[in-house]
């Protein structure tokens, strides 16, 4: 069952990657609050299973 976390914990990072690159072009706020959420969710989920199945 780590595996998903990893993938989780993973995916969220790559997010929080691309976020900060789209603040710096300066994209459209929508899509940085989309992508914010994402990566919190992703992140999120893979901790609460880390911390479910340790």
């Amino acid at each position: 069952m780590n595996g998903l976390s990893t993938i989780l914990i993973v995916v969220g990072l790559f997010l929080l990657g691309g976020i900060y690159s789209f603040v710096k072009q300066q994209m459209p706020k929508g899509l940085i609050v989309l992508l914010s959420l994402g990566a919190a969710m992703c992140l999120a989920a893979g901790v609460l299973r880390l911390d479910a199945w340790a």
